[in-house]
Order: C-alpha cells, then structure tokens, then sequence
C-alpha cells in the first residue's frame, strides 16, 4: 500500500473517543503586560534566564497572555513542578494536549494514543508492557552496540571534515540509528524517518523547510502504519516492534493506528531530544573550556557532566497540562480548564534547590534537574538517553583532540524545543 493511502486512512481514523462533557467556565485572568514566554522571539538568544529568576521571586506562578488563543498559567519553581507533575489527573496531559498551541481535533485525537499525553490509569496499562524493553540492565546491555555505532559516526565525521555542521553531522545520526534498531527499522528508510522527525518538531522555525503545518506528523504516522502492516505479515524478531504487535494494552492488542501514534513518540521525540542534548552539550562544554579539559583528562567525569548538561540546557521548555478541576498552587487560583505550563527552563535553575544555579559545573552532586520529567510521566527513555550521550561525548572526545566552533551556532527558533538547528565546528583528529 503507497503511503498516500496509508496517510488517508490514518487521518480519516476515529479511534478515539473525545470526551465532550460540558465543562464549567470561568473568566480567564487578566494580562500582566509583561513579554510572554508563548513568544518564540523571547527565545531567540536563548532561554531569557533573568527574566525567569525575577519571575519566580515575584510571580512564581503566573498568567501569560496569548495571541489569539486562551492564556496560560507559567509554573516556575521547582516545588510546583513537581507537585503538578505527580498530580497527572488533576493536571492532565490528555485533556487539552501538551503544547501551549490548542491542537487540531485530528492532531490531538492522534497525540491522546501517545504515552507523553495519556493519563492514568491508561496511561499506566500502555507502558506496562513496554516497560521492561528501557530497563537499565536492558539498556546496558547495548553499550557495545551503541559504541560500534558513535565510531562510525566518528570515522564519517573524520573522513567528511574539518568543517561540519554539527548538529546534522555528527549529532542527529546517533538516535536515528539507535532507534531504528531497537524498533527494527529497514536501514534505507532511517535518513527519511530523521526528516521527518526534524520537520515534525521544529513547526515554529520558518527555516526549517517544511515546518510550519502538521503535514509530518501524519507522514511520520502513514509511514509507521505502512511499516507495522508489513511486520504483521513477517515472522517476529527480537526488536520494540514485535513487542507492540504482540502484546496486549489496556487488556487488548493495539491496532495498526494506536501503534502508529506510539511510534511517533518513540522515534520522533526520541530523536530529536537526543540530539539536540548532545549538540547542545558540546556546545556548553566548548563554553567552558576548563570543565571540558577535566574531561578528557578523566572521561569518569563525563557521566556526571552529562546530567549538569542535561540541568543547564534541557531539550524542552516545558510541558502544557489541563487542569479537570479547580485548583490552586502557590496561592494561585486556577479554574478547571485551565491551560498550566510546567517550565523545566525555570525549574532546573531555581535557587531553592540548587546553589549557585546559573553556574555551569559538571561536579554538581546533587543534581535533582527535571529534564526527565518526574512522576507519572518520568521519561521512558531515561536509560537510553544517559547512555547514548556518554558514550557519544566519550568517543567525541577521543576521536578528536581539537574541537573549535567555526561560526555563530544559529537557534532553533520556538517556544517548546531548546534547541539549534546549525552549529558550524571544525572538528581535528
């Protein structure tokens, strides 16, 4: 079946249920005026850190304004993100989604067959069974493999360079092909499942060809459904696939649809916050000269450097909930309905609990960053991620002795993604 079929019959699929009980209003709460952090232009030279701290002093959860759509609650502070977070029914990340964007019906149909915005007890049933495949003693058991895979990237990068983008180079093959194994992906078909995986989740950035309409989504999706339709007919194999056709969820197996959507997750968001942690971390390092000699005079370092990379920029802004009753944190009312926006941006460097939090320092013990979400919706690929960016910095910095930017690293322009889609670097081996 050609893809264009499969686009149509994921598009026209009514799978879900949309629960569309009446639901009490209230009157939203009044601008503050201030510049609002829905606003990609307010991170264009990088998350407006002073802006936060004085806000999570003065206003730590506080309403911002949107531009032609409902207005939001910012949760700042570390304490609060922590108690929306293990509080998923209260703050749901089904209801409205998890980007401050009101979705489409058909988008947000598909994003509720995700497990970043499914809410107990579902939530719990889908990963479940999936559970045991991102098991640390899984997981290390793949250091080998992904080493063999970082050396590769690391030779093409030599016989490529000096001069290369990094971002495309060297950072974005690592997920792709991770993923692809572990979902069991053909390798002809990674280099497009990477497009689109970049142009999904980089929808904010007119530079970005593609970007701009929720075209890739449903791509990423007719692709996922085309591939799972020819794994049903193959014999099974030792791979994340063969574990979502055969297992049950939620007390049932999943249909090529529900799968679909998971697989958008899986590989998509897994993708790109993968690289963007690992070209974003050279990027801090090659900033703080010193902290990347102690590394490659002691790689031992490197495990802890990555999760003070991990505090310092983490790959997403914040997660939107939806509020399904009244509530209020730090004082503030909030009704049922309610847009709330849980800033990991903000939270990672409140002065409550960590010190010095706008100093980059890859000793910081401990180190209780929110980038891996925590609660109900703690990240899946937690031990996958960690290994991936060890490995990756400990083959980066073996291979090559002299890292040097060669130009201005150009950001990924939007609210959501902490990222940069070009960083010009000279790589000598």
């Amino acid at each position: 079946m050609h893809a264009a079929e499969w686009y149509g019959r994921f598009a026209d699929a009514r799978y879900l249920i949309i629960d569309a009980s009446p639901k009490r209003q209230h009157d939203p709460p009044q601008g503050n005026g201030l510049e609002t952090v829905a606003n990609p232009d307010l991170f264009a030279n990088g998350p407006p850190h002073e802006l936060l701290a004085e806000w999570r002093r003065s206003d730590p959860v506080l309403w911002q304004d949107m531009d032609g759509q409902a207005g939001f609650f910012a949760v700042l502070t570390h304490a609060d993100v922590v108690h929306a977070s293990r509080n998923p029914v209260l703050f749901s990340a089904s209801e409205g989604g998890i980007t401050l964007e009101d979705a489409t019906p058909e988008t947000l149909e598909m994003s509720r067959n995700m497990l970043v915005a499914m809410d107990p007890p579902r939530h719990v049933a889908y990963r479940r069974p999936i559970a045991p495949s991102f098991k640390a003693k899984v997981i290390a058991g793949l250091e080998g493999e992904v080493r063999v895979i970082c050396r590769g990237i690391m030779g093409h990068a030599r016989d490529a360079g000096p001069d290369l983008d990094f971002i495309h180079d060297v950072a974005a093959p690592l997920p792709t092909r991770v993923m692809g194994r572990l979902m069991g992906l053909p390798e002809a078909d990674w280099p497009s499942v990477h497009r689109l995986a970049e142009r999904m989740l980089s929808s904010q950035d007119p530079n970005v060809e593609g970007a701009g309409d929720q075209a890739s989504l449903f791509e990423m999706a007719a692709y996922a459904m085309g591939f799972i339709a020819d794994r049903r007919a193959d014999e099974p194999r030792p791979d994340l696939t063969t574990v979502l056709l055969d297992e049950e969820f939620d007390g049932k197996r999943m249909t090529d649809a529900d799968i679909a959507s998971l697989f958008v997750q899986l590989v998509g968001a897994g993708n790109d916050t993968t690289k963007t942690m690992t070209s974003s971390g050279l990027l801090t390092l090659l900033q703080h000269p010193a902290q990347l000699a102690e590394l490659r005079d002691d790689p031992n370092l490197i495990t802890g450097a990555v999760e003070e990379i991990l505090r310092w920029a983490n790959p997403v802004h914040y997660m939107r909930r939806t509020t399904t009753d009244d509530t209020s944190l730090h004082g503030v009312s909030i009704g049922v309905g309610q847009k709330v926006a849980l800033y990991y941006t903000s939270a990672n460097r409140d002065e409550t609990v960590f010190g010095e939090p706008q100093r980059f320092d890859i000793h910081r013990s401990p180190n209780p960053h929110l980038s891996f979400g925590i609660g109900e919706h703690f990240c899946l690929g937690v031990h996958l991620a960690r290994l991936e960016a060890r490995v990756f910095f400990e083959e980066l910095l073996a291979a090559f002795p002299s890292i040097e930017l060669t130009g201005e690293p150009v950001r990924l322009q939007s609210n959501f993604n902490n990222a940069y889609r070009l960083m010009p670097v000279r790589l000598a081996g």
